[in-house]
């Protein structure tokens, strides 16, 4: 029968339970922010990736509302086709001033981004050598371009370097890529040193600003400009989808990339456009990021008063190294994992557990938004003390 052909599907999902690794969507039914409702539940929401609670800012929503009674709500086609807007150049010359570029290219997803840029810079002659913990989006987009690619162990400049030396002289281009901040960590990659290897070995660097952008720098512009090397030739991707609370990615970089990509990424020529709300939202977040830049100082002063707060109250907990307002919480396993987070969910706090494969070691992610504030620390500080206690009892 033709039904059997699928039956594998059910056997993998059994498997996937087995492993404590299935997953399953919330729902939220409240505006985004540091407190939420969470399927009927009013909960301090640790889980979100809006480092400066702009998604439910009123001036993000009235842009939005405003350049849809003016232009309408689909994009209706390809950037090259019908789906441009002015509003779309706007964002990219925006992105490019923030990131201190000559120019910028704005795709309808971050991942699309990844995508379309890797597999139109590299090809089958060519090397890829990639931080093992890179994002996934990096990690397809190498695929997709079907150049060798060879994973580096974890932030190891050692091993880059030897990678570099081993197989370099191989190739005819060679493409460096790492995230900025990694997202399942926290911790941030050694940006200076991987530019001097690239440099000795004549590499192209693209990295992934995606947790960065709105929260490192002076200015807001990320990891590049909090290690000042905006003036280094690389390529830097990013999301509009967390600090800057819309939709959509973006590459900054040189003119002549920005150009390349414009008529050889895929993922931008061939999908529709960026929905003119989401266009309109993220240029309405830049222009806060750059004339108020107390949100950031507000994020990064929760980052230590709750560091110092679990030292003080929990010093038993074993965090993984972060320099992010990613901390996380290493657990044994993926039971221990998913058993911490409903306790902590029972006692109004939305943590979620990561678990393999998405990372190699189970953990509960804790992200921080300037909006948190100190009761709410506290309140997580407590949560966690009740659920290690129970635990101990």
């Amino acid at each position: 029968m033709l039904e059997d052909s699928y039956l594998w599907i059910e056997k993998s999902l059994t498997t996937i339970h087995q492993a404590n690794w299935y997953r399953s969507v919330r729902t939220l039914e409240s505006l985004p922010g540091a407190e939420v409702v969470l399927e009927g539940k009013p909960v301090i929401n640790f889980a979100s990736n809006d480092y400066l609670g702009l998604a439910g800012d009123y001036r993000l929503i009235e842009a939005a509302i405003a350049a849809i009674q003016t232009f309408g709500t689909g994009s209706t086609g390809s950037r090259l086709m019908t789906g441009h807007r002015e509003l779309h150049r706007q964002l990219e010359l925006e992105i490019a001033a923030l990131k201190q570029t000559e120019d910028a290219l704005v795709f309808s997803s971050g991942y699309l981004a990844n995508l379309g840029a890797i597999a139109s810079l590299v090809g089958a002659r060519d090397l890829i050598l990639a931080d093992e913990y890179n994002h996934s989006s990096l990690k397809n987009g190498g695929i997709l371009s079907q150049a060798t690619q060879i994973d580096y162990q974890h932030c190891n400049l050692a091993d880059l370097s030897q990678n570099l030396a081993q197989y370099r002289s191989h190739y005819r281009r060679c493409l460096i890529v790492s995230d900025t901040v990694f997202s399942m960590d926290g911790d941030l990659c050694p940006l200076p040193e991987i530019l001097e290897l690239a440099e000795a070995h004549n590499c192209m660097v693209l990295v992934d600003e995606a947790h960065a952008t709105g929260v490192f720098g002076d200015n807001g512009a990320g990891c590049v400009e909090y290690f000042g090397l905006t003036s280094f030739p690389l390529i830097q991707i990013g999301t509009l989808s967390k600090s800057l609370g819309s939709l959509g990615g973006y590459v900054a970089g040189s003119k002549n990339l920005v150009d390349f990509l414009r008529n050889r990424a895929a993922s931008f020529i061939y999908t529709t456009a960026l929905s003119i709300a989401d266009t309109a939202t993220a240029l309405a977040a830049l222009k806060i990021i750059r004339q108020e830049p107390e949100h950031r100082q507000q994020l990064w002063e929760n980052v230590s008063t709750l560091k110092q707060l679990i030292s003080q109250e929990l010093p038993e907990i074993n965090l993984l190294p972060s320099a992010s307002p990613i901390i996380c919480i290493s657990m044994g396993s993926p039971s221990q994992a998913l058993q911490l987070t409903q306790q902590l969910r029972e006692q109004g706090i939305f943590a979620p557990a990561i678990r393999p494969p998405t990372v190699p070691t189970s953990r509960i992610r804790l992200t921080l938004m300037a909006t948190h504030e100190t009761q709410h620390l506290q309140a997580l500080v407590a949560a966690l003390k009740t659920s290690i206690n129970r635990h101990l009892a």
